[in-house]
């Protein structure tokens, strides 16, 4: 696409982990952005902020988005703010705004300031807005009593200088509409799209190329359980019991468990930065002093005091990803004088997410149910976003609708592309959520 071009639409898939953005071309295609500059990396732009103190910035608070905000948290971890997977508090009724260096900021403050720096690294291509911007949501939004009408308030403030037009469509309908350009005869789809914070299914019927409209969306469900729990198990069982958790300490004559409390933080990497006070610090030192073993409760301190809790998560979807392709892998985490080194098996990080997966299966069931399709009334099953690589995952396809019936690719861009094409639909709002 000739970067000159103006883009009749643009598809813009804001994950909870990686946000991506399409660009349709006016003739039934359309194109990913890709980032410039070093240390892009390709169309994947991470759904990530860091904020630091600098006196010529707006409110004395600078800040940087995607890959750049990794560089620059991780050049002065001590002295910033990251901030990853903001989306997952869309509609929370109980997020109203987080204070950094002393400043508010609301959702949708960050949500304008991720996107401007989206697109000053989007090497021109965005310069120029299309008249409709097709915007990604999930099916069932992430968190306690989810909001839906607060995420869109939210998301029309955050987008409303981004898009003349503004249309918000199901992610995996998204997915569904991409997939579509790939078939040459009439079929019924299940998309699954597995993301960041979010599982999401839609049955689609596919018509034969040429037709009026092609795509017609007849069910759409979803669960608030997908890659950010599965991190959250392997913490749980493989990297907390290495912090102490589960040990014991002396209380006078007593032997106590170590409250488990202290770990509950270590649910959302993003949370250790709040332990980060010397009311907290010092509790976990006089533990560490009564502790059986001392020596794991002062690598949580340790974790704690340096700010690792990104580099530590980030280790762990190293983990899990090397377990899609290997039946055992090896966690590995040095930092902050701290090292860990353990080997987790598929089988075992299988029996963690176990509920997990039960719960995925149900979502699925649902939208079925809702759109009073069989399982063997489904012709293709289009599987997208990186938990669909999970073998688990894969099982559950296979048992229920055979091998042969499934296909995926593009797992983290999909969901874009499609969302651009529906922007050349002739009236977008058909498939709007």
């Amino acid at each position: 696409m000739d970067s000159n071009a103006t883009a009749t639409a643009l598809g813009l898939d804001f994950g909870t982990t990686n946000t991506v953005v399409a660009l349709a071309d006016g003739q039934g295609g359309s194109h990913l952005v890709d980032f410039a500059g070093d240390g892009a990396t390709g169309p994947v732009f991470r759904s990530a902020l860091c904020f630091w103190e600098e006196e010529r910035a707006w409110q004395g608070v600078a800040s940087e988005a995607g890959p750049w905000a990794i560089s620059e948290y991780l050049q002065s971890p001590l002295d910033s703010r990251f901030v990853q997977s903001f989306k997952s508090v869309a509609a929370s009724p109980l997020f109203e705004r987080a204070t950094i260096f002393g400043k508010p900021f609301r959702f949708e403050d960050m949500g304008r300031l991720f996107l401007q720096r989206l697109v000053a690294h989007a090497g021109g291509r965005l310069d120029q807005r299309p008249r409709r911007v097709i915007v990604g949501r999930p099916v069932e939004y992430a968190g306690a009593r989810a909001d839906p009408a607060l995420a869109r308030q939210r998301y029309d403030a955050m987008l409303g200088q981004f898009g003349i037009e503004l249309f918000y469509v199901h992610e995996p309908l998204g997915a569904a509409h991409s997939y579509a350009s790939r078939l040459t005869e009439p079929a019924t789809i299940l998309v699954a799209d597995f993301g960041g914070g979010t599982t999401d299914f839609s049955i689609v019927r596919i018509a034969a190329p040429g037709s009026p409209r092609r795509c017609v969306p007849l069910a759409s469900s979803g669960v608030a359980i997908a890659g950010d729990r599965f991190d959250q198990r392997i913490v749980d069982k493989l990297v907390l019991p290495l912090l102490g958790k589960g040990g014991r300490y002396r209380s006078f004559d007593k032997i106590l468990e170590i409250p488990g409390g202290y770990f509950s933080d270590f649910a959302d990497w993003s949370r250790l930065a709040m332990m980060r006070n010397r009311r907290t610090i010092d509790e976990l030192k006089r533990l560490q002093r009564d502790a059986i073993e001392p020596e794991p409760i002062g690598r949580m301190i340790a974790l704690i005091e340096h700010e690792q809790g990104f580099p530590l998560y980030d280790a762990v979807g190293k983990a899990k990803r090397a377990l899609s392709g290997s039946e055992e892998a090896e966690f590995r985490f040095t930092g902050g004088g701290v090292e860990i080194a353990a080997t987790v098996r598929r089988a075992d990080f299988e029996a963690w997410i176990a509920d997990d997966l039960v719960r995925i299966e149900a979502a699925m069931d649902a939208a079925l149910a809702k759109a009073r399709v069989e399982a063997r009334a489904i012709d293709r099953i289009f599987l997208t976003g990186g938990s669909s690589l999970i073998p688990a995952i894969r099982a559950i396809f296979d048992r229920r609708f055979g091998a042969e019936r499934i296909a995926s690719g593009g797992e983290l861009t999909s969901i874009a592309h499609g969302l651009a094409l529906i922007g050349e639909e002739p009236d977008p709002a058909e498939w709007a959520a």
